[in-house]
Order: structure tokens, then C-alpha cells, then sequence
């Protein structure tokens, strides 16, 4: 579909989807570069968004990163902006490029399945009418096949693929996109577009929902980045530190910098400042990652401990992208066939742990502050995330697809990609995965990652009077130690749904079926 852009294609449109800055963007660089007049565009796509809640924290991000990218545009060049469009992305983009007369369309990668799908069918239609179509890397610091074995093909493991990464980055790869350099050829918005509205009723937002008309609908007024309620959703309240889109992504990012000597040793603790945060400016593309692989490169390469975990964590998110590219069945299948002959728990039962684990009520207390957190802010801590896929899979038997759909409706950082990849690790049946029999125990990973339980009563004060030595399994504390710190089992804080060491044998069990046959070497 990626073809060369010709000499005379005088106006192009850049496509913006999961890349929502104007700074070190490749599709919008090499758009400007290579056109006289360039105009920028986001789609709502209701394609996307119908299906979702009314009221989904994701939206209320993107549209404060629309904002934000809308002013950093203007301030690009006079007049300028983003065109922001409500409705089928397969319908709108070539309605638009038709009417703003453009010869050219420009959009990063995505190599989720439903959106090369789309992409096909917004390219086959653009080029049958003579435009151009090309696309960039620009989510990834290596995507599809840049990384390879010595014999060509995909890497099945981690750590040489880490390896490999790591022998072949260099200063050419984590190279910023000058995009101001060519930042004049930003085209004013012409009249028409400088409000937000549906293609052929500018001025007027489409109605969310069957058979809404736009007439039906008020206008916003000159207003281009339409409010949540403009198209069919309520506000979202987002956590500060996610403010201010690609403006606060910065912000944040030098935050993290301060602390990135210390992100090996603190990282696993969830009552600590220790990761970075910057997981859902990653995955809507409002931070570049090269800038953040650059900047752990340069101090792991003088030996910064910190820097080259955290390094290792992006070329993590690198590997799992690759898998997707190269094995596609992933989404919906096990990336080890055999693991898909295990025969999960169903029926009344499994649904009432399966609900009792989303709810935060299995009686573990830090599975449950976890899934309480995850539920109340849309993040969820990378230790505790091992912590209750293996929960819901290997003490409560159940598949691990019904996780994985949770979380993807749940997280703010939400990645196809690295989520399918983190609960095929967890379920044992995936690249690199945690052998089968590896379990973690919830109480053990309590008492050695959240010591004193502050987590915990983060999320649990019914059990914050508890001491450290209770608070991890309240269930094994005499009666009167419980009435003493005000806890009654079963009305204040369930009892255990499973007894762990129980529920190990199980596994042990469900997973006899696959015969572990060890891992490959490449």
C-alpha cells in the first residue's frame, strides 16, 4: 500500500491515530517535507468508540491530547490545527482528502488486527482514486521483521531478542523527526474546518447512536475539540499527573528521569514511587518513544542499573509487538497451540470467582487492592498485574481471555499487544512465558513486595487496622485479633474464594494436558 509520494501532489493529509503529538512525529515529518500544504486529522472513529461504555477514561484522555495537539499545531505555523472528525474513519478520510483536495495520505503503523484491516480498506480506496498512501514506523523503536534470528526468522524468546536489540540500536534509530524544520507548510484551516462537525455538516456534531440526525444536534460553537458529551460520552476525572496531553507527557517523563537511578530497586513495590506512569502516554503516542529509549540508552550505556531495566522494559514492549505482527492467532488463541487443549473452569461457579475477582472480593487482600485500584483509575500497578492473571488462572482456573478482555476494558494504557502478551506469560502459553508449574503465591508476593501492607490499606481501609503480620492473609488471625482491629470475615472482608495451596494441585492438574515440553532456543 506504501508508495512514493509524487512530485506534483501539492496538498497531503496526515492521518493521527496513536501518535497524538506534533513534535518527533514520522508521518507528519515526512508529510511536511515532501508537500507544499499539509493538513492534520483525527477520526473518533465510531467504530471504536460505539461499543464502549459512555463513560470510558479513554475517551476523556484522547480528547484532552486532541486539545493539546490542536494548540501545538497552531503554534507550528499561523493558522494551523487539527481537524477532528466523528464517524466511520473508513468513510471519513477519503471524504475528507476528497474535500480538502488532497493528493497524498500519510499515517503511522498499527499493527493491530482490526486496524490493518481498516487501513486496507481506507489505502485500496485512496489509491483506486489516484492518491497516495504511505505509512511510517514511528509506536516502536524496532517493528515486524528489523529484528531477526540469524536464520531470518522471528525471535520465540526474549532475551536474545533483547540482545539482538540491543546490538543493533544505535543514534540513527532513537533520531528525533525534526518536524519543525518544514513546520511552514502546515496549511491554515480553511473556513469550513476550523469547526468541529461531521464531513458535509460543518459547524453541527453527529448525534450518538442509530438514527440520530446532525440537525437534531446543538453546535459547539467555533469550538474544534468537541466535549465528551459532543459525541455521545461522559467526562471521565483524570488523574493530574495525566493532564495537559503531550505537554504533561513531558512533564511527567523529567519526573521520571529523576528517579530512574533507582527504578531497578523499586520498581516491583506498589506502595512506592517507582515505575514511570508513562504506560498510556506510550500507547496514545503523546510521548515518542525514541525520545524515551534515547534517553535510557545514553545512561545505560554509562552503566546507569536503573535506566537499563527500564530500557529493558521498552524492548519488551518492542517484542510483543512483533509477535503480534508475526503471529496474529495470538488474539484469541495461544501462541503455543497445546496450551489451548486446557479445559478451563465454567458454569455458575467459575462466572461468580471470575465476577469476585474484577470486583476486588476474592479475599486476598492484595489481589483485591489491585483489582480496586485497576477498577477506580484505570492503571494498574506491572507487579500486580502478574500478580492477579496468575490469581484468576491458576488458583481460579479460568481462561485467561476472560483477563485479558477485563483489563482491556478497564486499563487506560490499554495495548493489544503487550496485554495479550502479558497474560499468555502469566497462563504459561506464550513467547517466553513463565513455566507452567510457576505459580505465584498471592500471600508470599503480599508479604515480599508490600511489606507493611500500605498498599493494601490504600485500597482496603476496612483493613487498615490490621498489622503487617495479619494483613496479608486476615483469615489465618485469631477471632479476637480480627475483633480487635474491627474486622468480622465475611461481612467487613470476604473470606478466601479458594484456598491456594488447593487450587495449586488443580492447576497442577488442568495443565497435565500439555506436557511441558520446554521452551525454544532462538
Amino acid at each position: 500500500m506504501t508508495t512514493s509520494p509524487p512530485i506534483d501532489a501539492e496538498t497531503a493529509l496526515v492521518w493521527f491515530r496513536r501518535d497524538l503529538r506534533a513534535d518527533d512525529q514520522a508521518a507528519l515529518f515526512h508529510a511536511l517535507k515532501h508537500h507544499r500544504r499539509v493538513f492534520a486529522v483525527f477520526v473518533l472513529d465510531t467504530d471504536i468508540l460505539d461499543p464502549l461504555p459512555r463513560a470510558d477514561r479513554r475517551v476523556s484522555f484522547i480528547l484532552e491530547a486532541l486539545r493539546v495537539l490542536d494548540e501545538d499545531l497552531g503554534a507550528l505555523a499561523a493558522g494551523a490545527g487539527l481537524i477532528v472528525r466523528h464517524g466511520p474513519a473508513r468513510t471519513e478520510i477519503p471524504a475528507l482528502a476528497a474535500a480538502l483536495g488532497a493528493g497524498a495520505l500519510y499515517f503511522n503503523h498499527d499493527d493491530e488486527p482490526d486496524a490493518l484491516r481498516r487501513d486496507a480498506d481506507v489505502g485500496d480506496t485512496l489509491l483506486s482514486r489516484g492518491l497516495q498512501v504511505r505509512s511510517f514506523k514511528d509506536h516502536v523503536v524496532f517493528e515486524r521483521s528489523e529484528v531477526l534470528t540469524g536464520a531470518g526468522k522471528p525471535y520465540g524468546v526474549f532475551t536474545p531478542y533483547k540482545n539482538a536489540w540491543l546490538r543493533q540500536v544505535n543514534d540513527f534509530f532513537l533520531s528525533a523527526y525534526p518536524v519543525e524544520r518544514y513546520a511552514d507548510r502546515l496549511a491554515p484551516l480553511p473556513e469550513a474546518f476550523r469547526t468541529f462537525g461531521t464531513f458535509g455538516t460543518f459547524g453541527t456534531v453527529r448525534p450518538h447512536g442509530a438514527g440520530a440526525k446532525a440537525k437534531d444536534a446543538p453546535s459547539p460553537h467555533g469550538r474544534r475539540i468537541p466535549t465528551e458529551a459532543d459525541i455521545g460520552f461522559e467526562p471521565v476525572e483524570l488523574p493530574a499527573v495525566l493532564a495537559d496531553g503531550s505537554r504533561g507527557a513531558q512533564r511527567l517523563f523529567q519526573d521520571f528521569l529523576k528517579r530512574i537511578d533507582h527504578y531497578a530497586d523499586r520498581r516491583d513495590f506498589p506502595a512506592e514511587k517507582g515505575p514511570s506512569y508513562l504506560s498510556p502516554h506510550l500507547r496514545f503516542g503523546t510521548l515518542s518513544i525514541r525520545q524515551l529509549a534515547r534517553e535510557a540508552w545514553a545512561r545505560a550505556q554509562s552503566g546507569n542499573a536503573g535506566a537499563m531495566t527500564w530500557l529493558s522494559e521498552l524492548v519488551w514492549r518492542d517484542f510483543y509487538h512483533q509477535v503480534l505482527h508475526h503471529h496474529p492467532r495470538v488474539v484469541g488463541h495461544a501462541f503455543r497451540p497445546e496450551y489451548d487443549r486446557i479445559a478451563w473452569a465454567t458454569g455458575p461457579d467459575a462466572d461468580a470467582d471470575f465476577e469476585a475477582w474484577c470486583q476486588g472480593r476474592t479475599g486476598y487482600p492484595l489481589v483485591d487492592a489491585a483489582m480496586l485500584q485497576l477498577n477506580q483509575t484505570g492503571y494498574m500497578h506491572n507487579r500486580l498485574r502478574m500478580v492477579t492473571a496468575s490469581f484468576l488462572i491458576k488458583d481460579l482456573g479460568i481462561d485467561w481471555r476472560r483477563g485479558e478482555a477485563y483489563f482491556a476494558q478497564q486499563l487506560l494504557d490499554f495495548d493489544l499487544a503487550a496485554n495479550n502478551g502479558g497474560w499468555q506469560w502469566a497462563s504459561s502459553s506464550g513467547c517466553d512465558a513463565q513455566p507452567y508449574f510457576r505459580i505465584f503465591n498471592p500471600v508470599n508476593q503480599s508479604e515480599k513486595f508490600d511489606a507493611e501492607g500500605a498498599f493494601i490499606k490504600r485500597y482496603l481501609p476496612q483493613l487498615a487496622r490490621l498489622p503487617a503480620k495479619l494483613i496479608h492473609a486476615p483469615w489465618l488471625a485469631r477471632p479476637a485479633e480480627l475483633q480487635a482491629c474491627g474486622v468480622r470475615l465475611g461481612h467487613d472482608y470476604p473470606e478466601p474464594i479458594v484456598r491456594h495451596e488447593t487450587a495449586r494441585m488443580a492447576t497442577m492438574d488442568r495443565y497435565a494436558v500439555v506436557k511441558d515440553r520446554g521452551f525454544p532456543e532462538s
